[in-house]
């Protein structure tokens, strides 16, 4: 009767009020309707070797020559370990879940996969803004620059950074857990992406919807105006250098740390950009959004050591040293 039926619906709803609905696993959706959509993971599983290999060829760089035992490379020493397991968070994962069809992820799980991935990538959007600060202090104040940018105080502000993003993501992730999930359990994303498995819940999610504007604040938008603040700073005090050659010398300096910006942010404010402004196909949404997360963990130690005069100088006289070694 419909009587009968009422009083089921207000006892599921105050079941649902009393207790939080948690499914016991989520399907993660990936790609609709394209063709030959194993192609792109088994380039992404190539993608991930090499980032690998360069990520840890490069931490044993800094970590064998001593002449790179300074807090500038304590910085890029933390970027590459950041890439390294930001990638391991991702990618084995995903190859897991879409080249052998395994797209079902139990619930807690789930959880742990979307911290640990936006944690990481959280951890690269403020390291950048570090190397932004030892950039800004060695060309604003170039003799007092050993005495500002020391060990401690570089160690203090990373350890501050991986506090507050803890705290931050934990918050983040954790608030999932209040939702109930009584709709449909397909995830529409590559993993388990926070909006995506928000947007699911069947109960109030505007507490979810403002951590995630914090989140977006405080990961794109605030570290990318103290970037563009510290390059305002550095130009001016470039225009002041008389010589043309001092201030080539100097901007080289910044070369390698601009291009590790404009690789991680450009697309992460293209998709934001574009989501917002206009309409993006989900599948276009899922490539710009994986190369992201991968792309520039894979460029930013061949970028650094190849653009940086320091690490090609420290690696010629490591391998001159190991050859007179080896022919002795």
């Amino acid at each position: 009767t419909e009587k009968e039926i009422d009083s089921f619906k207000q006892k599921l709803i105050i079941g649902f009020n009393a207790t939080f609905v948690h499914p016991g696993r989520f399907y993660l959706g990936g790609f609709s309707d394209m063709a030959h959509d194993n192609y792109y993971y088994v380039f992404l599983g190539f993608v991930y070797i090499f980032t690998v290999v360069g990520n840890v060829l490069f931490i044993l760089i800094i970590f064998l020559i001593k002449t790179l035992h300074t807090p500038k490379y304590m910085i890029v020493f933390s970027l590459a370990l950041t890439d390294l397991c930001g990638s391991t968070a991702l990618i084995p994962k995903l190859l897991d879940t879409f080249l052998f069809d395994r797209r079902y992820i139990l619930y807690e799980a789930c959880l742990s996969y979307m911290f640990f991935v936006l944690f990481f990538a959280s951890i690269q959007s403020w390291t950048l803004v570090i190397m932004a600060y030892d950039r800004f202090i060695a060309i604003w104040f170039p003799l007092r620059y050993h005495s500002i940018v020391t060990k401690t105080s570089i160690a203090a502000m990373l350890a501050f950074e991986w506090l507050l993003i803890t705290t931050i993501v934990a918050s983040t992730v954790g608030l999932i857990d209040r939702l109930s999930f009584c709709g449909s359990f397909v995830v529409k994303s590559f993993f388990c992406d926070h909006g995506p498995v928000f947007y699911l819940a069947c109960n109030d999610t505007s507490l979810n919807r403002i951590m995630a504007y914090v989140a977006l604040v405080s990961f794109i938008c605030i570290p990318l105006i103290l970037i563009a603040f510290t390059y305002v700073c550095i130009s001016i005090a470039l225009s002041r250098i008389a010589s043309g050659e001092e201030r080539l010398k100097a901007l080289k300096t910044c070369t390698s740390h601009v291009i590790l910006v404009a690789i991680f942010f450009l697309p992460l404010v293209g998709t934001n950009i574009a989501a917002v402004a206009s309409y993006i196909h989900p599948n276009a949404r899922i490539i710009n959004s994986t190369l992201t997360y991968t792309i520039p963990a894979l460029l930013n130690p061949i970028i650094y050591a190849l653009k940086t005069e320091e690490v090609m100088n420290a690696v010629k006289k490591l391998w001159k040293k190991k050859t007179f070694i080896n022919t002795a």
